[in-house]
C-alpha cells in the first residue's frame, strides 16, 4: 500500500494541481510587484496625503494647514496607516508610502487568487481528472498599465484593492465549507468579516456600497441568532460611526472636503462614458473580459445542480416564510458571493461614471475592474484523464477553455507592453491625462518619488526662492513665467518674525511638501481651502478641476495689501474690496468659523448639528454676485 501511494493517480493529480496553483500565485505576485516597481512614483496628489501626515507627526492634528480643520485626504485609513508606519519606522515618508503600496498591491493579487481557488475547489470537488487553477483575471488586471501606475502613486488605490480582496476572501470562506471540517465557519469569523466590511467607508467613502452589501448578506443569511446579528452590527459600526461623529464635529462636514470641492454628488454622465472609453479602448479591455466570462459560464454550466434539485414543494410554494428561508440559505453560497462581487463592481463603475470619472487615466475605474475580475482571478482548466480521452465533447470543452485562457495570456502580454493612453502626457479636450507620464515629462525624473524631485517641476524652485527672499511674508501668486512669482506683501506694521506666507497654487502636494508647515498652502479648486471648495461648480470645467476661485478673494481673505502697485496689475482693487464685503456674509462667516475657530465643546456640537447643511452651502465666484446673494451693501468704487 505504501508503494502504491507514491504512484496513486489522484495523489499525483493533487500534487500537480497544488504545484501549478502555487507557481501561479508566485508568478502573479512577482508580476505585480515588479510591474509596480518598474513604474514606481508618487503623484502630486499622493504628496497631499503626506502633508497631513507631517502635521499629525508635528502635533498639529489631522489637518493640511495648521489651524484649519480641513480633511484634504479622501481615504481616512490610508492617512493613518502612513502616519502609524512613519512614526514607528522613522523612515522618510515617501519611502514609507512606497513600501506599503508595493506590499498592499501585491497582497491584493495573492488574496484574490486564494479566494477564487477555494471557491473553485469547492465547486469542482467531485470532478474527475486533474483540475489546474491557472492565473487569469489577475493577469488582466496587472497587464493594464494604470493598475501598475497606481499600485504605488502615493494614493489609496493599493489599499482599496487590498481591502476588496480581503473582503472577497473572507466572504468566500464564510460561504464555502471548510474542506477539512466539512462545516461553515462560525460566529468568530462572521464577526471578523463584519468588522473588515465596516471599515470600507474609511478606506474610501464610495466603498460603503461594498460594505453595505456584504453586511446585508451576513445579517440576512440563515442560521444566525439575533444576539449574533446585534453583535455583528456593533462590531461593524463601532469604528466608522465613532469616526463619523468625530469627523462631523471636528471638520464640520459629513465627508472629506475633497467631496465638496469636486461636488461628488453631481452627475456628469457624458464625461463618465468618455472616461470609461478612455480606459477600455486603448487596450481592447473587453476582449479578455469576454474570454474569461465564457470560461466562467462553462464552469457554471458544467457544475450546475441537477434539474429539479432545488424545486420548491407545493406546500412551500404557498408559504412566504419558506421562500424567505430559501432566500436566506441562498445568501450563504459561493454563487451569492460571486454575484456580490459582480454587482459591487458594476455599482462602483456606475458611480464613477455618474460623477464623470476622474482626470487621471483609469484611476477610479481600477477598483470596479478588480471587483469584476475577482471570480475569475484564477480559472479551472480540466485535464481529462485517460478514460475520457476518447470523449470528444470532454476533449473539445477542455481544449476550448485552454485556448481562451491562452488568448487571455497573449492579450495580457501585448497590453502590458502598450504605451497606454495615446498622447497621455498632454491634457487634451477630455481633460484626462496619463498622470504618471505627465509628471515624468514635466519633472525630468523617470521615477519622481521624493518631494524634492518635484522641485524640477515648473515654478517650484522659484517658489522656494520667493519665500526665502521675502522674510516679512506675503501671498504668493503664480505667473506665466516658470521662474517668477508675484508676492503681495502684508500690511504694516510687520509683526516680529514676519506675517507668514500663503501660497496659492493648484498643485498642492509638491507645493506643500517643499515648504515648512508654517507656510499656508491653498488652492483654487478647494481641496484644502474651504472658501474655494464651497463655490459653485463650473459645468464645462475640466473634470476634477471644475472649481476656480479668483485670486482677488485670497487677497481679501489673507489680509494682504489690497491696492496697487503692491498688488499685481491683473488684480482689481474693486473686486478685492467687494470680496472683503462678501466675506462678511453671516452664513459664510459661520461656515469658515466651523473649521478655523478654536474648537470648543459648543462649536463641536454646532458643527455636528450643521455638518450636512454646511456641506451644501455654496457661494458665488464673482464677489459682486455674492454680495447680492447675501443682500449686503456694495462698497464704493475705488477708482
Amino acid at each position: 500500500m505504501a508503494g502504491r501511494s507514491v504512484t496513486d493517480p489522484p495523489a499525483r493529480s493533487r500534487r500537480l494541481a497544488t504545484g501549478v496553483f502555487a507557481g501561479g500565485v508566485v508568478i502573479a505576485a512577482l508580476l505585480m510587484f515588479s510591474g509596480a516597481w518598474e513604474r514606481r512614483w508618487i503623484a502630486d496628489d499622493g504628496l497631499i496625503v503626506l502633508r497631513t501626515v507631517r502635521n499629525l507627526m508635528a502635533g498639529n492634528g489631522p489637518v493640511f494647514n495648521s489651524g484649519e480643520r480641513v480633511e484634504a485626504n479622501t481615504s481616512t485609513m490610508w492617512t493613518y496607516m502612513v502616519y502609524a508606519a512613519g512614526e514607528l519606522s522613522g523612515v522618510r515618508l515617501e519611502y514609507v508610502v512606497l513600501t506599503i503600496a508595493l506590499l498592499l498591491s501585491t497582497g491584493a493579487v495573492v488574496l484574490a487568487m486564494l479566494a477564487a481557488a477555494r471557491m473553485y475547489r469547492w465547486r469542482l470537488r467531485g470532478a474527475t481528472g486533474t483540475v489546474l487553477l491557472m492565473p487569469a483575471g489577475v493577469l488582466v488586471y496587472i497587464a493594464v498599465p494604470p493598475a501598475r501606475d497606481f499600485a504605488t502613486s502615493g494614493l489609496e488605490t493599493c489599499l482599496v484593492i487590498c481591502w476588496i480582496a480581503l473582503l472577497w476572501l473572507m466572504l468566500v470562506r464564510w460561504a464555502t465549507p471548510d474542506p477539512k471540517h466539512e462545516g461553515l465557519p462560525g460566529t468568530t469569523q462572521i464577526l471578523v468579516t463584519a468588522f473588515v466590511a465596516g471599515l470600507g467607508p474609511l478606506v474610501r467613502p464610495e466603498l460603503a456600497i461594498l460594505a453595505a452589501g456584504a453586511l446585508a448578506m451576513l445579517f440576512l443569511a440563515q442560521g444566525l441568532t439575533w444576539r449574533v446579528r446585534v453583535a455583528m452590527v456593533a462590531v461593524a459600526g463601532l469604528i466608522p460611526v465613532m469616526y463619523q461623529i468625530w469627523r462631523m464635529g471636528y471638520y464640520a462636514l459629513p465627508y472629506p472636503n475633497t467631496a465638496v470641492s469636486k461636488d461628488a454628488g453631481g452627475a456628469k454622465w457624458s464625461q463618465g462614458f468618455e472616461y470609461l472609453g478612455n480606459l477600455v479602448s486603448p487596450y481592447l479591455l473587453w476582449l479578455p473580459v469576454l474570454f474569461l466570462a465564457v470560461v466562467a459560464a462553462v464552469v457554471l454550466w458544467a457544475t450546475r445542480a441537477p434539474a429539479g434539485g432545488g424545486a420548491v414543494s407545493q406546500d412551500e410554494g404557498t408559504d412566504l416564510r419558506a421562500w424567505a428561508r430559501r432566500g436566506q440559505r441562498a445568501l450563504r453560497t459561493p454563487t451569492a458571493v460571486v454575484f456580490f462581487a459582480l454587482g459591487a463592481g458594476l455599482l462602483l463603475m456606475l458611480y464613477s461614471m455618474r460623477v464623470g470619472g476622474d482626470f487621471m487615466h483609469g484611476r477610479v475605474l481600477l477598483p470596479p475592474l478588480f471587483c469584476l475580475l475577482l471570480p475569475v482571478a484564477v480559472v479551472p482548466l480540466r485535464v481529462p484523464d485517460r478514460s475520457e480521452i476518447g470523449n470528444n465533447k470532454t476533449t473539445r470543452t477542455a481544449g476550448g477553455m485552454a485556448l481562451l485562457w491562452i488568448g487571455t495570456v497573449v492579450w495580457a502580454f501585448f497590453a502590458s507592453n502598450t504605451t497606454g493612453m495615446p498622447e497621455g502626457a498632454v491634457v487634451g479636450r477630455s481633460g484626462i491625462v496619463d498622470e504618471r507620464a505627465f509628471y515624468v515629462l514635466n519633472t525630468g525624473h523617470s521615477h519622481p518619488i521624493l518631494a524634492t524631485d518635484y522641485l524640477d517641476y515648473p515654478r517650484m524652485r522659484a517658489m522656494v526662492e520667493a519665500i526665502d527672499n521675502t522674510p516679512d511674508g506675503g501671498l504668493l501668486l503664480s505667473t506665466p513665467s516658470y521662474d517668477v512669482w508675484d508676492v503681495v506683501p502684508p500690511p504694516l506694521p510687520i509683526p516680529p518674525g514676519g506675517a507668514g506666507h500663503t501660497v496659492y497654487f493648484l498643485n498642492l502636494g509638491m507645493t506643500s511638501m517643499n515648504v515648512g508647515l508654517d507656510v499656508r498652502v491653498i488652492d483654487q479648486m478647494g481641496l484644502a481651502y474651504p472658501l474655494a471648495a464651497h463655490t459653485e461648480r463650473l459645468e464645462d470645467g475640466r473634470i476634477g478641476h471644475d472649481k476656480i476661485l479668483y485670486p482677488d478673494w485670497v487677497v481679501a481673505d489673507s489680509g494682504m495689501v489690497d491696492v496697487h502697485p503692491w498688488m499685481p496689475a491683473y488684480l482689481d482693487e474693486d473686486w478685492v474690496a467687494m470680496a472683503q464685503v462678501a466675506l462678511t456674509c453671516p452664513e459664510t462667516q459661520e461656515l469658515l468659523a466651523s473649521s478655523s475657530a478654536e474648537l470648543t465643546w459648543p462649536l463641536f456640537k454646532r458643527n455636528l448639528r450643521n455638518a450636512f447643511e454646511y456641506s451644501g452651502y455654496r457661494i458665488e465666484r464673482v464677489p459682486k454676485y455674492e454680495i447680492q446673494r447675501c443682500d449686503l451693501e456694495m462698497p464704493p468704487p475705488r477708482g
